[in-house]
């Protein structure tokens, strides 16, 4: 029998704001696959015989490869385990979920997304400032200026000049280069 994996998204840390579906999920699982971005205080969650892996990801530390993640997931919803695959964030904001997806697709194994509360929202929220203002900001681009492969970033001075608010995750290493395209 094969088992299920779950994406789910932990949120930006705190852990009453997570879903419900993603708490019950987490006492559920027997697996928790997690990044590094997750929070010690939600991995507490986790129900006591589960398995758990750190299989996180930080520029510039040794981290499990994202092949060896497909693998792992993959390997145990064969076993039979109820996987939760935990990211911080929203599982499909700049988590490699698409990859994880076409992965579990490719070894037909079922999965379910659960969303999570992504980072700008909680910050936005956590200091009192709309994303969107009728008569200011009318969009929100979500930007990231890591690419997986060479690609050119987005004109950003464009995007700020129009008046809309930019959420800009991992902003690379050089802070100034990002600040000055800003």
């Amino acid at each position: 029998m094969k088992g299920k994996v779950y994406l789910v998204g932990a949120g930006p840390g705190d852990p009453e704001l997570l879903t419900l579906k993603a708490l019950r999920l987490l006492r559920q699982a027997e697996a928790v696959l997690h990044d590094d971005l997750v929070s010690p205080e939600i991995l507490t969650l986790v129900g006591r015989n589960a398995q758990l892996h750190d299989v996180g990801k930080r520029a510039g530390r040794k981290s499990a490869p994202q092949e060896a993640i497909h693998f792992l997931m993959i390997e145990l919803a064969q076993q039979g385990l109820q996987v939760v695959r935990l990211k911080g964030g929203d599982p499909l904001i700049f988590g490699r979920a698409g990859e994880e997806i076409h992965a579990l697709r490719r070894a037909g194994i079922d999965f379910e997304i659960v969303p999570g509360v992504t980072a700008a929202l909680a910050a936005a929220a956590s200091v009192e400032i709309p994303l969107t203002l009728r008569k200011t900001a009318s969009s929100l681009p979500i930007i990231t200026v890591q690419f997986a492969e060479d690609r050119e970033l987005p004109d950003l001075r464009s995007i700020v000049q129009s008046g809309t608010t930019v959420a800009l995750y991992m902003p690379g290493s050089d802070l100034t280069e990002t600040e000055h395209k800003l």
